[in-house]
């Protein structure tokens, strides 16, 4: 989507946060440049390099079961799905595309952990280059905000402390 970029870091605040990301090898110019712009935009927020941890697979269907490793590992705030999947002659694009996608989303469901999807879905490498570079500081601006999104959460529903007479203590 042109201009829809979510890349701005100003007032985000990565200091902290745990970041795991897993990056396909497949198209790999692009994924590479997209885990380096995730990287600088990160370190943007204020991520320290080594509360961010990457592993690589061979593609985008192998994305969904290293996000899983990651999030039962408990060690991360976010994490962030990187790879590229070009449009090709069969359609296997559409069954790789809609099968890493959904595998992504149920990981994030299922462990209760925000994961940005920056898997690229596009016609042609023109289409992945030109979208590289934003969608990569897209994918670090989404991750730190549901990271920090979750948190704030988390402690808003926490229980509240019991008085004696077994009624909330502000009541």
């Amino acid at each position: 989507m042109e201009g829809g970029s979510q890349a701005n870091t100003t007032g985000l605040d990565a200091r902290g946060l745990r970041i795991g990301i897993v990056r396909a090898r497949f198209n790999e110019s692009v994924t590479q440049a997209l885990e380096a712009a995730c990287r600088a935009a990160l370190g943007e927020m204020g991520a320290a390099q080594q509360d961010i941890v990457t592993v690589t697979v061979p593609g985008a269907l192998e994305v969904p079961l290293a996000l899983q490793g990651l999030a039962e590992s408990a060690r991360f705030d976010a994490l962030v799905a990187l790879g590229c999947i070009i449009r090709g002659q069969t359609y296997h694009f559409e069954l790789v595309a809609n099968e890493s996608g959904a595998g992504v989303s149920r990981v994030g469901l299922d462990h209760h952990i925000p994961i940005a999807n920056a898997i690229l879905t596009v016609e042609n490498t023109q289409q992945a280059q030109a979208r590289q570079h934003e969608k990569g500081r897209d994918a670090a601006v989404v991750a730190v905000e549901m990271a920090r999104l979750l948190q704030s959460l988390a402690e808003t529903t926490e229980p509240q402390a019991q008085g004696p007479d077994g009624r909330g203590a502000n009541t």
